[in-house]
C-alpha cells in the first residue's frame, strides 16, 4: 500500500517539489527497492520493552537516513529546530520545517505503512526522537542490529 493521503495535513507533507519519482537517481530508488521492509526507524535504538521502542535520528547538515519502513503507530518530537527533504515511496519529494518541541503523532490500520527517507538540509544538526507503539495493528518488522 502506497497511499500516503492520510499524511496530507502533517508536517510530513512539508512543501511538495517534486512528483512522480522526479529527480530521483536510479540509486535512490534502488535504495527504495533495498529497504522497502527495513524496519531501523532511526539511526540509534535508545531503548525498547515489550510496550515501546525508542530510537534517534541525528543527522548533521547534509547527511541522511536511508530509506526506512514505519508499519507501527508511533509519534517524533523534534529536539531542535532544522529542515528536511524526504522522499516518499509514492514518489513524492517534500521540504519540511521543523520548530524545536514539534511533535506529531502517526496512527497505521492494518496494511498501512509509511516508506521514506530524511535528508538533513539545514545548517545545524537535526535531531528527532521518536517512540513506536509495538501493540499496534501491523506487527512489528524485525530489526537487524548487527
Amino acid at each position: 500500500m502506497t497511499d500516503t493521503g492520510f499524511l496530507s495535513d502533517l508536517p510530513l507533507a512539508g512543501d511538495l517539489v517534486g512528483t512522480d519519482f522526479e529527480g530521483w537517481s536510479p540509486g535512490l530508488r534502488a535504495e527504495f527497492e533495498a529497504h522497502a521492509h527495513d524496519g531501523e526507524v532511526g539511526s540509534r535504538l535508545l531503548s525498547a520493552n515489550d510496550r515501546v521502542r525508542v530510537w534517534e535520528i541525528r543527522l548533521s547538515p547534509g547527511e541522511r537516513w536511508h530509506a526506512h519502513r514505519h508499519v507501527l503507530d508511533y509519534f517524533w518530537t523534534a529536539v531542535n529546530a532544522g529542515r528536511s527533504r524526504q522522499h516518499t515511496s509514492d514518489g513524492t519529494t517534500r521540504e519540511v520545517s521543523y520548530e524545536a518541541g514539534e511533535t506529531r503523532h502517526f496512527t497505521f490500520t492494518k496494511g498501512q505503512y509509511l516508506l521514506h527517507d530524511i535528508e538533513n538540509i539545514g545548517d545545524t544538526e537535526l535531531v528527532f526522537t521518536t517512540v513506536e507503539h509495538l501493540d499496534s495493528a501491523n506487527t512489528p518488522l524485525p530489526l537487524d542490529r548487527r
